[in-house]
């Protein structure tokens, strides 16, 4: 074979594979071209649950004063595990029982300088009331609760109970479902029916085909019932218990369902 065959044959399988190459990208093209149109139509639902709350959330907070810090910290301990003892006494869990914050302040007092007035009852000296400097004085704690209420017969008592036992402010009752996945699945299943009923009648009317479901889209929302009152201290101790209804639970659920058209 000469040497011109050689270099005939060389450039010929060169301008195969070039035009196999080519061939094959336009191919690929073609097929992403393909499945980027595909056609789509997307439906929406909505699905809501209801239910009777299983639980009771209160905060409350006890406030004590002393002339040192850590009178003060005894006497807070001392009221803390007397409210805690009577809880338990309601059947209440030590679990169900939780410190939310624990804070420890001065007291500070400042004495002003006496006023002079001069023969006119006109202000001399100070021309204006100058404190001295701060002088504390005393110390006071404030200590955070929340508790957990699973039988709501007890819970007007218990709040009735709170404050009889030294609790200065019981506020943010609020009443939710302990485990809402229940709830949310039979409200999902809901929205998903109403998202197909509204593809079934869809389809007929325009007169489409649809395939299967390419995607899937969900937000769920939920209303707990929060009361949000407060009661206050020893001082103002109801004659009887608070009436607190729990009403119901609300969790919406909304989906979106996406079909191929065929």
């Amino acid at each position: 074979m000469d040497k011109l065959q050689k270099t005939i044959i060389y450039w010929s399988l060169a301008a195969l594979v070039i035009i196999l190459t080519v061939f094959f990208m336009v191919s690929i093209n073609q097929k992403l071209n393909t499945s980027t149109t595909t056609n789509v139509v997307s439906f929406s639902g909505q699905g809501k649950a209801f239910a009777k709350p299983d639980i009771a959330t209160l905060d409350f907070s006890i406030i004590t004063e002393a002339s040192t810090s850590k009178a003060a910290q005894d006497s807070n301990s001392k009221k803390s595990q007397q409210i805690t003892e009577f809880l338990k006494k309601q059947d209440i869990a030590e679990k169900d029982i939780k410190t939310t914050y624990y804070n420890i302040y001065p007291k500070y007092s400042s004495i002003q300088v006496p006023i002079m007035y001069d023969e006119r009852q006109i202000q001399a000296y100070p021309p204006y009331p100058v404190p001295t400097e701060p002088k504390i004085v005393g110390y006071s704690v404030n200590q955070g609760f929340q508790v957990k209420v699973r039988d709501f017969d007890k819970l007007s008592s218990i709040v009735d109970g709170l404050v009889l036992n030294g609790v200065n402010n019981v506020n943010n009752l609020g009443f939710s479902i302990e485990d809402p996945e229940k709830l949310r699945s039979e409200a999902r299943t809901l929205a998903i029916a109403d998202a197909k009923k509204k593809a079934d009648e869809l389809k007929g009317k325009i007169g489409i085909k649809l395939g299967k479901i390419v995607n899937f889209y969900e937000d769920i929302y939920g209303y707990a019932l929060d009361r949000g009152g407060g009661y206050g201290g020893v001082e103002s101790a109801p004659v009887k218990g608070p009436s607190l209804p729990p009403g119901e639970n609300e969790i919406t659920v909304n989906v979106t369902l996406t079909y191929q058209i065929k």
